[in-house]
């Protein structure tokens, strides 16, 4: 008897191999068939009708902080996914002084808008080297494993205090210490090292991210240690994807050191691929020299996020064009329920349209209300590829009145819950082509959900159930991903682009992680800012439907969206493999 058997059910292994009807035996953590299942299960589920996935594997999140109070690593956990790797983009909290937790903080937040008293009230610390930091999380259960990498601005700091947050150039022996340090933490099973190189990444202060502005000898000496540890990835978001950047690398030369530390210490990368507004075809430049340095023997990985980058714009948002205008900020700090009443008032609604300020989401991103559409329809509709006619800019034309006085509109539906959706990258033609196309390239992944951060701008954790409704189903603006490709794209890829060889594909002897799916109700729900951080914090999330069970390690963590108290998950640790699995199907 085996502990449990799904039957009945499509199968969409994970491989790219066409969908097939199967059952699949489970016992202990582990499938130990799939096929025909003759032996009873302990337990039974009928899958009748729906589709058998492996658990999506999301690479690039941000729970570094949400670990130490959230045992479900909400909003991912409602998404399918079952596998998270965080500590991207540079920032994280290990290793860390203790006189350094609010630096850390602070520089978190502001990069990654979470907001800082919940993390202050919520990290509960322990540590200060980054293998303690792994013991910390080890001691600790989930209802999705969790993989952590080593951010750059916390080993910065760590080493060279003031002076590494400050951007200044570190000496060798302080290059040898930070390169000795990613090697322990290699060893204790780090599954990779992040940077930015992003100028927009600034702390809540406004300063520069520490690692931003750094030499390639540093670089090269934190690759060296990767390379000796012999596993892990260097993760690099950069400004590359753009054009006339003070003080940051063009895309030839970013390209190229990558690829020349991944050839010579064996270390894989992955960046950040975005498409640049003002030039929507870098991309195939950025593409070309990725293609020419992985043919001469380098291994680069493009991420790319399956939707727009943007902002969702609320009133009860981190941002919204209406800040800093003094009859809005009058009101700005009154109980919801209350601001909306008097946002509700013409006059009010008048005095503040006639206001105006510069408050901008970013340094020197331009408001452009071309980019600028309703979110959510009349009938409760996602729009994530609107056409450039649904813009608010189009829309003020239509109607003849002030862009403002559409955004101020759209705020006030649903009650002041309508959502602005403010589009800044990875949206050039007006539509999604380039997703598409990039899917197509077996060097690229799916990436920068960054669930878990951005709480009160946008909530792109659920990308993976966007995949499987809206690119596989649901796409009308254009030709559909194939589902088979979609869901490899989500599990099996993902989790080998960090060399994780035991989930992404349902087969005997793989880890029991998958979902059964409801694939005609699979959905996103529209967002909703809820308050359930540590102080009060808020955050916009996004539910899903059609998830029918959830499953880690052979244990069912949800049913029908609901958990159901088991958290089988774990802290995983990296380590030494002597064959990486090879990015080509």
């Amino acid at each position: 008897m085996h502990d449990i058997v799904i039957r009945n059910g499509t199968v969409v292994d994970g491989t790219g191999a066409p969908r097939r009807m199967a059952d699949i035996a489970i016992d202990g953590s582990t499938i130990s068939l799939v096929g025909t299942v003759a032996a009873k299960g302990r337990r039974e589920i009928d899958a009748g009708g729906h589709l058998v996935t492996p658990g999506w594997v999301d690479i690039h999140t941000h729970y570094d902080g949400q670990v130490s109070w959230d045992a479900y690593l909400s909003p991912s956990c409602w998404h399918g996914v079952t596998t998270v790797v965080m500590g991207n983009c540079g920032v994280g909290f290990a290793p860390v002084a203790p006189h350094f937790h609010d630096q850390l903080i602070n520089i978190m937040e502001g990069v990654e808008d979470i907001p800082g008293s919940a993390l202050s009230e919520g990290i509960t610390w322990g540590w200060e080297s980054f293998p303690e930091y792994l013991d910390t999380l080890g001691a600790k259960t989930y209802a999705l494993d969790v993989a952590a990498q080593l951010p750059h601005a916390a080993l910065r700091t760590y080493v060279m205090g003031e002076r590494g947050g400050a951007n200044l150039p570190a000496t060798p022996d302080e290059i040898a210490c930070m390169a000795q340090l990613a090697g322990e933490a290699m060893d204790a099973g780090a599954f990779g090292f992040t940077t930015s190189r992003i100028t927009a990444h600034r702390t809540a202060d406004g300063e520069i991210v520490p690692g931003t502005q750094v030499s390639i000898d540093e670089m090269e000496g934190i690759g060296a240690a990767l390379g000796k540890a012999g596993h892990g990835v260097f993760e690099v978001v950069s400004d590359m994807n753009f054009d006339g950047i003070p003080g940051s690398l063009d895309a030839a030369t970013d390209i190229a050191w990558m690829g020349d530390i991944s050839r010579r210490h064996g270390v894989r990368f992955t960046y950040l691929l975005q498409q640049n507004p003002g030039n929507p075809d870098k991309w195939r430049q950025i593409m070309a020299f990725t293609d020419a340095e992985n043919a001469a023997g380098a291994v680069l990985m493009p991420q790319i996020n399956v939707r727009p980058i943007g902002i969702i714009m609320g009133w009860q948002s981190s941002f919204h064009i209406f800040m800093e205008r003094p009859s809005y900020e009058a009101l700005a700090d009154l109980p919801f329920p209350e601001r909306y009443a008097r946002l509700s008032d013409p006059a009010v609604r008048d005095a503040i349209l006639a206001e105006a300020s510069d408050r901008r989401p970013f340094a020197g991103i331009p408001l452009r209300t071309e980019m600028m559409f309703r979110l959510e329809s009349a009938d409760g509709v996602l729009n994530y590829e609107p056409a450039s006619g649904d813009s608010v800019m189009a829309e003020a034309e239509a109607r003849g009145v002030s862009t403002d006085r559409v955004i101020y509109d759209m705020l006030m539906e649903r009650g002041g819950n309508g959502y602005v959706y403010f589009v800044i990258m990875n949206y050039g033609d007006y539509n999604l082509e380039f997703v598409r196309e990039l899917l197509e390239s077996p060097s690229v992944v799916i990436g920068g959900s960054d669930a878990g951060a951005h709480c009160g701008a946008i909530c792109d954790a659920a990308v993976p159930t966007f995949l499987m409704s809206y690119w596989t189903r649901d796409r009308t603006t254009g030709p559909c991903l194939l589902l088979e490709a979609a869901v490899s794209k989500q599990t099996r890829e993902t989790a080998r682009a960090y060399g994780i060889t035991d989930r992404g594909v349902l087969a005997p002897g793989m880890k029991a992680d998958l979902n059964i799916i409801d694939y005609d109700a699979i959905n996103c729900s529209a967002p909703k800012m809820i308050a359930d951080l540590p102080a009060g914090g808020k955050r916009l999330i996004q539910t899903a439907t059609g998830y029918v069970v959830t499953m880690v390690s052979g244990v069912v963590t949800f049913e029908n969206g609901i958990a159901t108290g088991a958290l089988p998950g774990k802290l995983l640790r990296s380590k030494r493999h002597a064959d990486v699995p090879a990015l080509t199907a």
